[in-house]
């Protein structure tokens, strides 16, 4: 019930976009992954012992391609609101922003009260295959962020920066990554 007061039945179907919302830890504390060597030899990784993150709020609307992003060094729900802000500013006149997002304590109704081309629908509990952007948080650290060393947050910041401009650099990709046959509205 919670649910359906949240979403916007005055509007038409066609005028609604479905956006996937969801947060990132990212900093030095990194993945290893395999690498290219030649043969016979074996190449070194090095494992950073030190503990600066960043949280990447990245959101998704898997339709038209669009995407939002911020970096934070904490997540709260000043941080969630800016995002939210975000999303509202990047949805045109006359449409409306429905912004699925998972049940992190941060993520309250009241995240999204003061914007009214935007409303928010929460996941299941424990459902993170049912939000593509788990997809792109993967995406990036296999592609860009794996096997690295950061010097401390400012670097963090840039380099999470620039692996989300390159993911989104190619809006088809996040359109394939991202889309789903049940997300369609009409």
């Amino acid at each position: 019930m919670e649910t359906i007061l949240h979403t916007p039945g005055h509007l038409p179907l066609d005028r609604i976009d479905v956006w996937f919302q969801d947060e990132a830890r990212f900093g030095q504390q990194n993945q290893t992954t395999r690498i290219w060597a030649e043969t016979g030899t074996r190449p070194r990784i090095v494992k950073q012992q030190q503990f600066d993150y960043g949280y990447l709020f990245g959101a998704v609307c898997p339709v038209t391609g669009q995407t939002e992003a911020l970096v934070s060094p904490f997540v709260n729900k000043e941080a969630m609101t800016q995002h939210m802000r975000q999303i509202s500013h990047a949805t045109p006149v006359g449409r409306h922003a429905v912004v699925i997002i998972d049940g992190a304590g941060w993520h309250t109704y009241d995240t999204a009260a003061e914007f009214k081309n935007l409303t928010l629908i929460k996941l299941p509990s424990y459902s993170p295959e049912l939000n593509p952007i788990e997809q792109v948080w993967s995406w990036i650290r296999q592609h860009c962020l794996s096997n690295r060393v950061f010097s401390g947050y400012d670097e963090i910041v840039d380099e999470v920066s620039k692996a989300w401009n390159h993911f989104i650099s190619i809006p088809d990709r996040v359109r394939k990554m991202c889309n789903r046959e049940w997300i369609k509205l009409i």
